[in-house]
């Protein structure tokens, strides 16, 4: 069962890079709608994902860890791949046929573009992600030489990237590991100079699997992982406004703030603040949200899709 590759498989311009632990029915239904190769790095699961995968789709690259990698077996696939292009999915994700050649073209016409995301239909009746229209609404200043909306975070499994930008800014960060690992990537790519452009003709589906953390879990992560992500990131008066808002307003919040705190020291040894150009964009942002979701907003954002557990 080998996919049709579309035009930019044909000439190796992208390379499909999913990460998975414990999905194995999603997985082998979402390998069946790539058009791209595919390197599928699996986190220690136990439920025969690796075995299904290497026999159904032997084409695929499959990379086996031991250990539960979080968002950093991204980094592992992408190691692997040669293409100049990654199209990032996960377990229960794939590109729209097309979406990924379009990609491509686009990082061929704009050197300074990083990141293009793409807009996400949910389910067999393909409906709009609410995210969508949060990307849509960005008030970072467009630019004319780019296509698309600026903005400064996104979904890992819609966005396509210039893997040369993402191996000089390190991938993802391993101490984040899952639940909002795309803040710091996409403050690193920003601060590096590199764009990130929400451009909505490129269409990801997301079937959402059932298997996933609670929604408990994931707000006691999100909460972790945004606390860190500004202790490495932001200025002091934002890190103190993050945990205020962590403990006082958040119904996890003091959960998970005790969760971020075996991670703190090791956060201090990786703060570097961005930029005052980008910590301006970033209180753009923080000002034009209406109703702050935690790990939902253009700053911060909180994927829709699971692929492991912290």
């Amino acid at each position: 069962m080998t996919p049709s590759l579309d035009p930019a498989a044909a000439t190796g311009q992208v390379t499909v890079v999913v990460a998975t632990r414990n999905r194995c029915g999603e997985l082998m239904r979402s390998l069946a709608h790539h058009h791209d190769p595919v390197v599928v790095v699996d986190n220690a699961s136990a439920d025969g994902s690796p075995e299904n995968v290497a026999e159904r789709f032997p084409d695929v690259t499959l990379v086996r860890s031991d250990v539960n990698l979080g968002a950093c077996a991204r980094n592992v696939g992408v190691e692997r791949v040669r293409s100049p292009y990654v199209a990032f999915a996960d377990d229960d994700s794939w590109w729209a046929p097309g979406s990924t050649a379009a990609g491509a073209r686009l990082f061929d016409a704009h050197p300074r573009l990083g990141v293009v995301v793409a807009g996400v239909l949910v389910g067999p009746q393909a409906r709009p992600d609410g995210f969508n229209d949060v990307l849509a609404g960005s008030p970072i200043p467009a630019r004319p030489d780019l296509p698309g909306t600026p903005v400064l975070g996104f979904l890992a499994c819609a966005a396509m990237v210039r893997v040369d930008a993402f191996r000089a800014v390190g991938g993802f960060d391993r101490l984040i590991h899952f639940g909002g690992e795309e803040a710091k990537l996409a403050m690193d790519l920003d601060d590096a100079g590199w764009a990130i452009q929400y451009v909505p003709d490129l269409v990801v589906h997301h079937h959402p699997s059932s298997v996933r953390p609670t929604a408990a879990a994931q707000d006691r992560r999100g909460v972790r992982n945004s606390l860190l992500t500004h202790v490495m990131r932001r200025p002091w008066p934002r890190v103190a406004r993050c945990l205020g808002t962590s403990l006082v307003q958040l119904p996890y919040g003091p959960v998970g703030v005790l969760a971020a705190l075996p991670r703190v020291l090791a956060a201090l040894r990786e703060r570097s603040p961005v930029s005052s150009a980008v910590e301006s964009r970033l209180r753009l942002l923080e000002g034009s949200e209406r109703r702050p979701q935690p790990g939902r907003s253009v700053r911060l954002p909180e994927p829709t899709t699971r692929t492991g557990d912290a």
